[in-house]
This record gives C-alpha cells, structure tokens and sequence, in this order.
C-alpha cells in the first residue's frame, strides 16, 4: 500500500476506539504498552480520549480506507485545556481510576495519580510562549511511511489558522525515534527534566 492511498482527515467520533486502542499499543516508550500496566486503558484516559472529547476539531487521523492507523491530538491552548480536563473531563473517568491513597507506588497508581492531577503537565512558562501542545501516535503498519509529517503539518496548519504562536509537546528521553522525527519537524529543546523533556516550535 502506498503512503498516498492513506486519508488525513478529521476525527469522527467512531474513531474513538482507534484513539483508546492506538495509545496503549504504542504507550511504553512508543512500543506496546498492554503489558507493562494492570490497567493501560489509563494511558488514552489522560492523553488521547480527552482531546477527543474536549476539542474534537484538533484531532486528525491516518485512515487507510479499513482502519485508523494513527493520530495527532492536541489542544490550542494548553491552559485552558487542563482547566477543562479537571472540570469536564475527569469526572467521567475518576471513578474507574480512583486516585490513589497515599505516595504513587508503581507505574499504574503514578498514572492514576496523574489523571487527578493533570495540570502538572502544565508548564506555565512553556505554556505563555508555546499555548498549544500535542501528542501523536502511528502503529507498526503506519511508521517510516511519511504519515507522521502528514499528520503533524494538517495540525501546524489547523493551529496557524487559529492564530496561535506555538506548540510544545512532553516526552520520555527514552524515545529516541520519537526525538529523531521531532527534530525533523523542526521542533527543538525548551526544557529537559527527567523524567520528560520538553520540545517547542514556534509557528509565527
């Protein structure tokens, strides 16, 4: 199949099991994550159903004519966004993911934790520069196809449209292919704090 029978388009909400699915597949450092977890479906619970259902029009995926092979989700402004996540989004989840009683002590309860908390993900200072962020996320079938700069140009230019100075995005050190294709986009280093490096691109 080649790269160009693949459709960038606009979310639908019937691509929500896409989204849930495609994020824990590639939630471990860009690998499948099923089976580091007890519980993975945490993992598009915080950073993929939520743009989907707070700001849908920021959302676009890879369609192959049968399946969603990938996406980008994000938000124009990030601060607002958590504010929503917290207000809007976390009460249709909290109960299936209760926050922990006590210091987070493994991988799950830390995500937990981080589900009733998500603003710590929110970097003011990032933030007044760089408003919008993003995640993204191809499976196997759809990497080294050229889909990935597909996807990230139509959300860049869905952001320019909207008038917005910058993007940043979070992520793990450990995922040097991730780092390597960020690069070629553009973005370039703002914060790096263990365990997530921050990344920005400025688009006026």
């Amino acid at each position: 199949m080649t790269t160009s029978s693949v459709t960038i388009r606009g979310y639908r909400p019937a691509d929500r099991a896409a989204l849930h699915e495609i994020c824990i597949r590639t939630g471990h450092v860009g690998e499948d994550a099923t089976e580091h977890f007890r519980e993975p479906a945490i993992l598009p619970a915080i950073f993929a159903e939520p743009y989907a259902e707070l700001e849908p029009e920021l959302v676009f995926v890879a369609d192959d004519g049968e399946r969603v092979l990938g996406y980008i989700v994000g938000t124009a402004d990030s601060t607002r966004f958590f504010a929503e996540f917290r207000e809007r989004w976390l009460p249709t989840v909290a109960d299936r993911f209760p926050v922990p009683a006590g210091e987070p002590a493994d991988a799950d309860e830390h995500l937990r934790h981080l589900l009733h908390h998500a603003e710590l993900m929110l970097v003011p200072e990032i933030a007044a520069e760089y408003p919008a962020h993003l995640h993204i996320d191809l499976l196997p079938p759809g990497q080294g196809r050229g889909l990935g700069r597909r996807l990230m140009t139509t959300f860049l230019d869905a952001l320019r449209a909207r008038g917005v100075p910058g993007v940043h995005l979070g992520m793990s050190p450990a995922n040097t292919r991730a780092r390597a294709f960020y690069d070629r986009v553009g973005f370039t280093p703002l914060r790096q704090v263990d365990p997530t490096h921050h990344l920005g691109l400025r688009l006026s």
